[in-house]
């Protein structure tokens, strides 16, 4: 693997530096929120024109969650498209349906399939595992109401960035574990899969020093303001999802990793545990760019190719 970074992604991060903004790490809480808010909207890819767009509020243990219903075009009689949930990234801090308005229609119309983007309520309000629970009861519901939507439960597939990758890796082990929906195809694109922060990947020490978007201090924060008990919480599957001991029987997968990502290496690992468990998986690193670059899209073009590869796969796998 390659740690050059392609013209635009180098271009990308220049005009970060020279912006003179700080890292996240330095931020409170309502400045990250806001900071991703502002570079989502600017930065997006262009948004893929779809039928209808639907608010809907789910209900949560405690609460609801809003969600947002993409459908890409008008569904004839009878006929059911797949269906797509996504839960979207921000470290579980940040992040929410207008942060990746964008990733959800491209989606919806790339892919040909319903997408219901799923929130779920933020740390450090709502520590883990809330945002998981918070998901979790998304899954069940997108599959009891596909019907009324035009879509095929069973053509099931969960996706997510980042922080969304990581919930559902863990939503899959979920799923199998409490004997929830049939989830026919997983897509972690960047995932976060392994908290233990003081693990050896290669990946956190060329990219984790603060110059490539994300840093290793980023990720401490995000732990901290997450996990109530950092170091018990990081040995959980259920935000580890590499620590499970069993990745049997899980869905097929797709993993997708940026190449100067401090998170590439521990995304690969999960990939090969996938394999030798015996679960179909796909791994493509996205050489010579870095964590978000889909969310970067209208300034990184490797970010659209990362968008463009994973509309592909969705739409072989539920066909």
């Amino acid at each position: 693997m390659s740690s050059v970074l392609d013209p635009a992604t180098g271009m990308f991060l220049s005009g970060m530096r020279e912006a003179g903004g700080k890292p996240l790490y330095e931020l409170g809480v309502d400045e990250i929120r806001a900071t991703i808010s502002t570079a989502s909207a600017q930065l997006a890819a262009p948004l893929a024109d779809v039928h209808q767009i639907v608010e809907r509020r789910i209900p949560v243990e405690g609460g609801e969650i809003a969600a947002r219903i993409y459908t890409p075009r008008p569904i004839a009689a009878g006929e059911m498209l797949p269906l797509v949930v996504q839960f979207h990234g921000g470290g579980f801090v940040a992040g929410d349906l207008d942060t990746h308005d964008s990733i959800s229609r491209y989606y919806a119309r790339h892919a040909d399939a319903i997408v219901i983007a799923a929130d779920y309520r933020l740390a450090p309000e709502h520590r883990f595992p809330v945002a998981l629970e918070d998901s979790y009861a998304a899954v069940i519901w997108a599959s009891e109401h596909a019907a009324e939507l035009g879509a095929d439960a069973g053509r099931l597939a969960l996706t997510g960035d980042s922080a969304g990758g990581n919930l559902v890796a863990a939503l899959c082990q979920l799923a199998k574990a409490r004997g929830g929906p049939r989830i026919a195809f997983q897509a972690l694109i960047y995932p976060v899969v392994d908290f233990d922060l003081g693990a050896s990947y290669q990946s956190r020490t060329l990219f984790g020093g603060g110059d490539y978007f994300l840093s290793m201090r980023d990720m401490e924060l995000f732990l901290s303001l997450y996990a109530a008990d950092a170091a018990r919480d990081a040995a959980d599957p259920r935000l580890s999802p590499l620590k499970a001991a069993d990745l049997s029987s899980l869905p097929p997968a797709l993993v997708v990793t940026s190449g100067c990502d401090l998170l590439r290496d521990e995304g690969k690992a999960y990939a090969d545990r996938l394999a030798a468990a015996g679960v179909p998986v796909e791994y493509r690193c996205i050489e010579g760019t870095i964590h978000a670059c889909m969310s970067f899209a209208a300034a990184i073009p490797l970010g659209l190719e990362a968008l463009q590869f994973v509309a592909s796969r969705l739409t072989g796998a539920l066909e």
